[in-house]
């Protein structure tokens, strides 16, 4: 869940769940940065991963190895980029919002399922705004083709340059192949004596990449339904998304909850 979601949104901002749990760990930071986007955190579905001695854990495919031909299947990640790409044509769908006004954006595993779903939407109408990569790879590559009219799509790719899990070179490896693909707006940023993490200038580059392909946009707002004329299924699921649910503890009546959500959305709480 998301503190502050804006009441009117002009972008919707899909990120991996890993991604603010490594990169921003307190989810405010964006938030207060870009008040007028609206952000959806998937969470990769808990599979079996070779890895991790067959294992299960939370993963959007498997992962065989991290040398180039052992990421040239990456079984799951098809499954993976469906899950994406139904949860942007549901912001669509609901919202009327163009998905040049969404991106994605994705830490490790998440950064390379991002790179396989943006680059591959179906059609050249479902173009996205932005690709953000941190810490990532070009997954899959063997079955990775990007969609004719979507070679520009702008895509940060930030990496630490003594990542001993991802080595860097597997990083300028992922962009050649993303280039050699097609790829014509790839920029990968590397950072000096950073592993498998992030540093402040990395956070600062990923936020005005993001501020830069999502800017405000009052033509693309979406106004959200009254709180006074939700149900209170709604209103529960709105607070839930809020992540209000301690603040809902003891309400009762309807017109509890609907002040809750007003004062969450005019910021008095």
């Amino acid at each position: 869940s998301f503190p502050h979601v804006a009441h009117l949104h002009s972008n919707s901002l899909s990120f991996s769940f890993d991604f603010f749990h490594c990169v921003f760990g307190d989810e405010q930071h964006l938030s207060t940065q870009m008040p007028y986007v609206k952000f959806i955190l998937p969470t990769a579905p808990t599979q079996p991963v070779t890895m991790n001695m067959g294992m299960p854990m939370p993963s959007w495919y498997d992962i065989v190895g991290l040398d180039e031909r052992s990421n040239e299947k990456c079984a799951g990640i098809e499954e993976s980029r469906k899950t994406l790409v139904s949860i942007l044509a549901k912001e669509h769908e609901t919202t009327k919002l163009p998905y040049s006004r969404m991106a994605l954006a994705g830490f490790s595993q998440g950064g390379a399922l991002s790179i396989f779903t943006g680059m591959q939407m179906e059609k050249v109408d479902q173009k996205l705004a932005g690709i953000l990569v941190m810490s990532g790879y070009l997954a899959g590559f063997g079955q990775f083709k990007i969609t004719p009219g979507l070679e520009d799509t702008p895509v940060l790719h930030c990496h630490g340059m003594s990542d001993p899990m991802v080595p860097f070179g597997m990083a300028e490896k992922s962009r050649d192949k993303a280039i050699e693909k097609g790829a014509t707006d790839y920029k990968l940023e590397g950072y000096a004596g950073l592993q498998h993490s992030v540093c402040p200038q990395e956070i600062a580059d990923a936020a005005q990449f993001l501020s830069r392909i999502l800017p405000p946009d009052d033509s693309c707002k979406i106004q959200l339904k009254d709180p006074s004329e939700m149900s209170v299924k709604e209103l529960k699921e709105a607070i839930r998304k809020a992540g209000l649910g301690s603040k809902a503890v003891g309400l009762m009546e309807k017109a509890e909850f609907v002040k809750l959500v007003k004062d969450h959305r005019e910021g008095k709480c």
